[in-house]
């Protein structure tokens, strides 16, 4: 069952990288050495709103963290979730 668990956590992260955006969010964060708030809608051609969805998947699936500053959000890459990605991938 331990194999399955693991199929399955992979399927899930692989289905939030689904997205060319979701990627390219990620790379963006990856370059950027603290949290990001405004700026990501500012980077990508695409309505806030949209950008929030992708986020979304993005924070569901543990890739990045989303902390509250005021009356934002910023993000940043979860490193644990990274290395997990990582992890999982190289054990196919």
């Amino acid at each position: 069952m331990k194999g399955l668990a693991q199929d399955r956590e992979l399927a899930l992260l692989a289905k939030a990288l689904g997205h060319p955006v979701r990627v390219k969010i990620l790379r963006i964060l990856t370059q950027r050495c603290d949290c990001i708030c405004g700026e990501l809608v500012e980077e990508l051609p695409l309505a806030q709103s949209t950008v929030s969805q992708h986020l979304k998947v993005l924070k569901e699936a543990r890739l990045i963290r989303g902390e509250i500053d005021g009356p934002r959000v910023c993000y940043c890459i979860d490193p644990e979730g990274v290395r997990r990605l990582k992890q999982l991938v190289e054990g196919l």
